[in-house]
């Protein structure tokens, strides 16, 4: 079943639009490099045929750095996506200036997309990683429109438990303060370090 839907979801960006529909989108050089943590080569990107002006999109938005289309298979009405032009196999391969570039534009295309869609909010949703439903491994956004009371998600009407503050809580916050600083250590030599907290 899982197969199915993430088929399914890969099919919906390749599914073609009417001519009149498809904003060509400016050509950008998304080289074809190797993804040895997939084995994909960009070339057998989706979203770097789109970039390419290789496939079809309801193009939004374009800069320098990012793309905003609609999505094809949208989980509601003006479901949109924030793809980076270079090709980026997943947020920990892509570069901070790229995100913060990218989360730039957010407030902006999301405030439009409300507004021309007559909804209250909005998601921003990143799948980050297969087990967390990526099924393109080109890093994108999702900003997907929402309205009062829809009930987009089972999980939305689920009861939320405080968080026990117990030896297990006390353990986790360790290990992920101990990976922060692993990260940090590595970034330093690269003159990009941070101040964490360790209390």
């Amino acid at each position: 079943m899982e197969a199915q839907r993430r088929l399914a979801l890969l099919s919906s960006h390749l599914r073609p639009t009417a001519n009149s529909l498809a904003l060509p989108v400016s050509s950008f050089n998304c080289s074809s490099s190797f993804d040895s943590e997939k084995g994909n080569q960009e070339s057998d990107c989706v979203f770097c045929w789109i970039i390419r002006g290789e496939s079809p999109a309801l193009k939004l938005y374009e800069d320098d750095v990012c793309l905003c289309i609609l999505d094809t298979n949208p989980v509601t009405h003006g479901h949109s996506l924030v793809i980076p032009k270079s090709h980026f196999s997943c947020l920990q391969a892509t570069p901070p200036t790229v995100i913060a570039a990218m989360c730039s534009k957010v407030p902006f295309i999301g405030n439009a997309v409300v507004k021309a869609t007559g909804c209250d909010s909005y998601n921003l949703l990143v799948n980050n990683g297969a087990a967390a439903g990526q099924v393109i491994f080109h890093t994108h956004l999702h900003i997907i429109p929402r309205k009062a009371l829809d009930c987009l998600w089972a999980s939305e009407s689920l009861l939320r438990r405080p968080l026990k503050l117990d030896h297990e809580t006390s353990q986790l916050v360790d290990r992920i303060r101990k990976e922060l600083l692993f990260f940090n250590r590595s970034k330093d030599t690269e003159g990009q370090a941070s101040t964490l907290s360790t209390n």
